[in-house]
């Protein structure tokens, strides 16, 4: 795509200046395509604009949601797609890619999630005009960004010791289950060192939405047209989170809201918030299923490629068929240094410790066999399915469970700072 675009932007130019100079002998003149904006090493197309934009408007047409002006969804967009640019140009540099396997199984389970075989799907999106190749890049790119924002916000998490300790010892920590929230968010988001006019212009500008909604304005519509979150152009929608996993303040603000209610603008780090609990569901249950599994990690090097990787692979799978231990085979092959010189050993694990291709073909592997190959962001994967249990709460799933959810409210947090972060430091031009 960046080859492209690049190339792009070297032709472009020089393609508008011999239209302007071939009006005097032509009747009509065919508008081009032209640069919206430069971002890094980047272009983004006004056709890239449109498309985008189109799509976004008929997502908030089919959820019946009013859409704003079309400078203000305009704006939006741009701000999204530029910010995806710089994403995607972080995961180029740092070698992160989503693999046509990894790009099927995705489109595969959403399919399913839609009640559909994978023809089926495709022949939806060609009935609705999309086209299958875009919405296959789109998905791609959208499994590239995830990909990209938990390598490199995880890498700024640290759960100390301490820190597990106090939440066990917290009102919180010590309750067997927590409430689940479903939330909505508008942000008007201020910079980290805003005067004292800027943090009053966004209080102002906060509250009356606020007023707004009171008289009854479409929250969802309201975070389209103004929030400045991440999840503004999907109605402001943050999904389903554990109370624990939530920052202190928005889980306080979940907690004293009703059902379909919203919050008072609130003053967080990132500027004023305005929280809606769209719902409220009980607690997971005592008892959680276990597997005790055992690995073997291949990674491509600089000396050995993709192919050499997936072949080295397959042959350790049929040693491993043919008799030798898989023990052994870990401690002498696996890059994952850590459960390598254990044999493989990755002890209990439940669900959501591990990548979704991992915790897939883990399900899917009866109790005592090894799987085939399978590959992850991580690299090609061997597992060995051990033993299954279902646990009651004990000691060691509480702190399991407590660095887990810690980790999780550290990386909501973390991810907002880091997006601010390269959003600031990447060169951004926009062409009229």
């Amino acid at each position: 795509m960046k080859s492209f675009k690049q190339t792009l932007r070297r032709c472009v130019l020089p393609l508008l200046s011999v239209a302007m100079l071939s009006t005097s002998v032509q009747a009509e003149v065919v508008p081009l395509d032209h640069i919206v904006a430069i971002v890094n090493d980047d272009i983004i197309m006004q056709s890239e604009l449109d498309n985008r934009t189109s799509l976004i408007r008929s997502q908030l047409a089919a959820s019946q949601t009013r859409l704003p002006s079309d400078e203000v969804l305009r704006k939006q967009v741009l701000d999204r797609l530029i910010l995806d640019s710089i994403q995607l140009q972080i995961a180029e540099e740092q070698g992160i890619k989503v693999s046509d396997r990894q790009l099927n199984q995705a489109i595969e389970q959403i399919a399913s999630r839609n009640g559909m075989s994978l023809e089926q799907f495709r022949e939806a999106l060609i009935a609705e005009g999309q086209d299958y190749a875009s919405a296959r890049e789109q998905i791609r790119n959208e499994l590239l960004l995830s990909q990209v924002q938990q390598s490199n916000v995880n890498r700024r998490i640290r759960v100390s010791e301490q820190e597990v300790q106090n939440f066990l010892d917290s009102a919180q920590g010590q309750q067997a289950t927590s409430p689940d929230y479903l939330l909505s968010n508008i942000l008007i988001a201020v910079q980290d060192q805003a005067t004292p006019e800027m943090l009053r212009e966004a209080e102002n500008k906060a509250v009356n939405i606020y007023q707004q909604l009171r008289g009854g304005a479409n929250f969802a519509e309201m975070a389209v047209a103004n929030s400045n979150a991440q999840n503004a152009l999907n109605g402001g929608d943050l999904g389903w989170r554990k109370a624990s996993e939530l920052p202190e303040v928005i889980a306080t603000i979940a907690g004293t809201l009703e059902k379909g209610e919203f919050s008072k603008p609130v003053r967080i780090s990132s500027g004023f918030i305005i929280v809606q609990l769209r719902d409220r569901r009980g607690s997971q249950a005592a008892l959680v299923p276990q597997t005790q599994v055992s690995h073997i990690l291949l990674k491509p090097t600089e000396i050995r490629n993709e192919a050499q990787t997936r072949r080295l692979a397959e042959q350790l799978r049929q040693r491993i068929a043919d008799g030798e231990s898989f023990d052994q085979l870990a401690r002498q092959y696996s890059d994952d240094t850590g459960s390598g010189s254990l044999g493989g050993d990755l002890s209990w694990t439940q669900a959501g410790e591990m990548v979704p291709e991992f915790e897939q073909v883990m399900n899917n592997t009866a109790t005592g066999e090894v799987s085939d190959p399978f590959e992850s962001r991580f690299g090609w994967h061997i597992l060995w399915v051990r033993d299954r249990r279902t646990q009651d709460m004990s000691g060691e799933m509480r702190e399991s469970n407590a660095r887990f959810s810690i980790r999780q409210r550290k990386y909501n947090e973390e991810l907002t700072s880091w997006l601010r972060e390269i959003r600031s430091q990447a060169y951004v031009e926009l062409k009229n």
